[in-house]
């Protein structure tokens, strides 16, 4: 009987054990592998971990933006899994009902959510640093000062004039905590990569620099909206080139003025001292005078050969545009067009 009780007792203590086991069990699939991330309206939201952020401020973050539903179980769940000593900046995706589990191995992997960049239309430096700065970490002074570092700019092959042409546009992916240097590095590869063999062998037997071209481009695309256009009034321009006679490209006198709403240059606006002054210096200016469109850039590198030397805005305001081959017969087409100017009280 006494054996017969041990084994009995011994039985008993292991039923125990594994009931005990089997709650701990419970509770510790409860604390890791329970849904413990509820977002708004149970869309996807993002949480974004600033660069040096602490393991207190990503619980800290957490709770302000109210996505956990038990904060202990993830203190718990972070705690055995070590996260404490990964925390990885970065913008991350957090799904309705994620788990501790799901949740720490995402950040602590640093396996961010990318974000996309649309880089087009910007005139300025500044317009470029504003709209980056407003997708990721770095911030508008950082990315500003990089991009007026004269060394840098020797570093990647540009200048204070022609730096706006490295930015080849098109959206890209980045990745939140992306830093000044690592999204010019980006832009830079990118530039290299479009601007391929075929382009390039295209850009020499024209006699034009990378930088010509694109500044030639920037020209031309704020000359007109319509894109079948483009490679005529790209022709007019080489051509002029060619024959030494200066652009007179209005839109460089607008970028001289700082001012694109201008709908009409008048004589006192082309006497401006500028490099972009079209008007007064024969040839290019020192760089473009915005982000030209990748097509644009096509136009120039394909230009249409014919003799024409002239061109202007045709008087219907359709957008289209006059081209001529003498000065009288251009002459003929700016009064057409500066009377529908006057008509519609369109002055400066």
């Amino acid at each position: 009987m006494g054996s017969h009780n041990l084994i009995k007792r011994i039985l008993y203590v292991i039923l125990i054990v594994f009931i005990i086991a089997g709650i701990k069990g419970i509770d510790i699939y409860r604390k890791a592998f329970k849904p413990n991330v509820f977002t708004k309206n149970k869309k996807a939201q993002y949480l974004i971990i600033p660069t040096g952020s602490t393991y207190s401020d990503v619980v800290e973050l957490l709770n302000t933006n109210n996505l956990l539903r038990n904060k202990s179980t993830f203190e718990w769940a972070a705690d055995r899994m070590n996260y404490k000593k990964h925390v990885y900046p970065g913008r991350y995706k957090l799904k309705h009902r994620m788990t501790n589990h799901k949740l720490i191995l995402m950040l602590r992997a640093g396996s961010q959510e990318p974000l996309n960049l649309t880089i087009n239309n910007a005139r300025t430096l500044e317009e470029i640093a504003e709209l980056v700065s407003s997708k990721i970490e770095a911030d508008y002074s950082a990315i500003i000062n990089l991009l007026n570092n004269k060394e840098y700019l020797d570093e990647i092959g540009f200048n204070e004039y022609n730096i706006i042409g490295l930015f080849i546009p098109n959206t890209y992916e980045f990745y939140w905590n992306t830093s000044p240097e690592q999204f010019c590095s980006r832009m830079l590869n990118e530039y290299n990569s479009f601007w391929n063999k075929s382009r390039r062998i295209k850009a020499e037997k024209m006699n034009l620099s990378l930088n010509e071209v694109i500044t030639l481009a920037s020209i031309v695309d704020e000359e007109s909206s319509k894109e079948e256009e483009n490679t005529m009034i790209a022709g007019v321009y080489i051509n002029r080139l060619k024959k030494g006679i200066k652009l007179q490209a209005d839109p460089t006198v607008k970028f001289a003025h700082g001012d694109f709403s201008m709908r009409r240059i008048l004589t006192r606006h082309l006497s401006i001292n500028s490099p972009y002054n079209t008007y007064k210096y024969y040839g290019l200016p020192p760089g473009p005078i915005r982000i030209p469109s990748r097509a644009c850039i096509d136009a120039v590198l394909n230009y249409k050969k014919h003799d024409y030397l002239y061109f202007c805005a045709k008087d219907d305001f359709s957008g289209y545009h006059y081209f001529a081959k003498t000065l009288a017969q251009h002459n003929k087409y700016a009064r057409l067009y500066q009377r529908a100017l006057n008509k519609r009280r369109i002055l400066n």
